[in-house]
């Protein structure tokens, strides 16, 4: 319970650090205007309709666990991770999309995941039932996700030359603290990691990248938006997904299965900022 509380006191610090950062670095006009130009109904579906279908599709036909697959299912009805943002920046795509659809989220997330994991979890045998408090979640994800995001922004809006000043140091503690949990999620967890098996890691891995794919298609004509959607598609919330497991499935390996296939999750969302960070640009079609 201690490594728990831990490593959730080092998460939020870090992701409300990055966050806030991100919104230092925007005004709201931007983020208003890259809303209006993307595809929000087409990217709603996806997340919360085709991206659990597909997952729960791969968990049966793969013949995974119980535990395994319910793991899967809650990561896949939980879109858009707070790191997206920071994602964005990193890989030079649209930081505006990316932290205007990460507000947004979380919102939807309260009482869309709850059904989602509902009927999802029906393709499961034995899974049990979702125990799911959407005021709780909405305000832990409106305190810890919209409301940095919106001050960052509100900071750089009303005190620009503060914003500028606060943006380093914001960013390299939050940097810090996130390097910090990361490694202590894998130390506490490595058992977890290593007795998963390989077998469910590759179909998370297939589902990822698939989800991936499916952004990258829907996410419009300009390269920068389509990596905002790639990642937001394809890195889902695995703070939204513990909550949902310790309230529904506390003491099973269901969140060990959630935190495994998180840190899969973030492994491959870094790979693929390195290689659109650092690769080779192509000619846009």
């Amino acid at each position: 319970m201690k490594s728990e509380t831990l490593i959730r006191a080092l998460t939020v610090a870090s992701l409300s650090g990055l966050l806030l950062g991100v919104g230092l670095r925007l005004t709201g006009g931007q983020v208003l205007a890259s809303l209006r130009k993307c595809r929000l109904a087409l990217i709603i579906v996806v997340n919360f309709v085709v991206v659990p279908a597909l997952a729960a599709a791969m968990a049966r036909a793969f013949g995974l666990g119980t535990a395994i697959s319910t793991g899967m299912l809650l990561l896949a009805a939980a879109p858009f991770a707070p790191v997206v943002p920071v994602f964005a920046r990193m890989a030079r795509a649209d930081l505006a999309l990316a932290a205007g659809l990460t507000t947004l989220f979380p919102v939807l997330s309260a009482f869309l995941t709850p059904w989602v994991c509902e009927v999802t979890l029906r393709t499961v045998p034995d899974a049990g039932a979702v125990r799911f408090s959407a005021g709780g979640v909405l305000l832990t994800l409106l305190g810890t996700i919209t409301l940095p995001l919106a001050l960052g922004i509100a900071v750089n809006h009303l005190a620009p030359a503060l914003g500028r000043r606060a943006l380093r140091p914001v960013e390299i503690i939050s940097e810090f603290t996130g390097a910090m949990s990361l490694a202590f999620v894998t130390a506490t967890e490595l058992h977890s990691v290593l007795a998963i098996g390989w077998v469910p890691l590759l179909v998370m891995a297939l589902v990822s990248e698939a989800s991936l794919l499916l952004g990258w298609a829907i996410g419009g004509p300009e390269r920068s938006a389509r990596r905002v959607i790639g990642l937001g598609t394809s890195n889902r919330n695995i703070a939204l997904a513990l909550l949902v497991a310790i309230q529904s499935f506390a003491g099973t390996p269901v969140v060990p299965a959630v935190v495994t296939n998180g840190l899969l999750l973030i492994l491959l969302g870094l790979l693929h900022v390195a290689l659109w960070r650092f690769g080779p640009e192509r000619p846009t079609a």
